[in-house]
């Protein structure tokens, strides 16, 4: 299946020794967020803005006497939320003109891994009748076999179980995570026990 629903949240980072310097230069980064979002031809409509925080170097105690970089840094989150994960999709692979444009992005780990899209498939509900009836066709022909090979008919269904909806990744290799593919297997594991006469 094709995820249908795509979540990118862009980590936006300010600082300046001077509090209102920093939060005009990370007002600026949002409105190029915002731009580049649109000449990029995604529906800035839903783009919302999150996670606001502030910190002050020299109000931690636990600094040390070291001097920081910045006095001031503010934290905000840019969260784009669409139901066109394949424009998504190009759009974040041409992040870094973000960077190039003075835009300065953190990784974070709120939406899982990586820091890029998070895409969902939301559709599983349309999906699960056609499944659990391919899969028990599948459990019948295991069954006629079974019959066949013990010399014997199978029967009415004694016991079924749907058994738990899986929704993986399409690529199932060492460190690939299905929220951050695009194209995902959708998995479910019937139980049906036949009488055998």
């Amino acid at each position: 299946v094709r995820a249908d629903l795509a979540i990118w949240p862009l980590h936006l980072v300010a600082a300046d020794d001077d509090l209102a310097r920093a939060h005009v230069k990370l007002e600026d980064g949002v409105r190029r967020v915002r731009q580049f979002l649109a000449e990029q031809g995604v529906d800035t409509a839903d783009v919302a803005l999150q996670d606001f925080g502030v910190s002050d170097a020299q109000s931690n105690q636990y600094g040390g006497n070291t001097r920081p970089g910045s006095r001031f840094v503010i934290k905000q989150t840019v969260v784009v939320r669409s139901t066109d994960p394949a424009q998504i999709l190009r759009t974040s692979q041409r992040v870094g003109e973000l960077v190039t444009a003075g835009v300065v992005l953190s990784s974070g780990e709120q939406y899982g891994p990586g820091g890029g899209p998070t895409f969902v498939f939301t559709k599983l509900n349309e999906l699960k009748p056609k499944m659990i009836a391919e899969a028990t066709a599948r459990a019948r022909e295991a069954a006629d076999q079974f019959a066949t090979d013990s010399h014997a008919s199978v029967g009415g269904i004694k016991q079924a179980n749907q058994g738990v909806f899986e929704i993986l990744a399409r690529d199932q290799a060492p460190g690939i995570n299905e929220s951050n593919q695009i194209d995902k297997t959708v998995r479910v594991v019937s139980t049906v026990e036949y009488f055998l006469r």
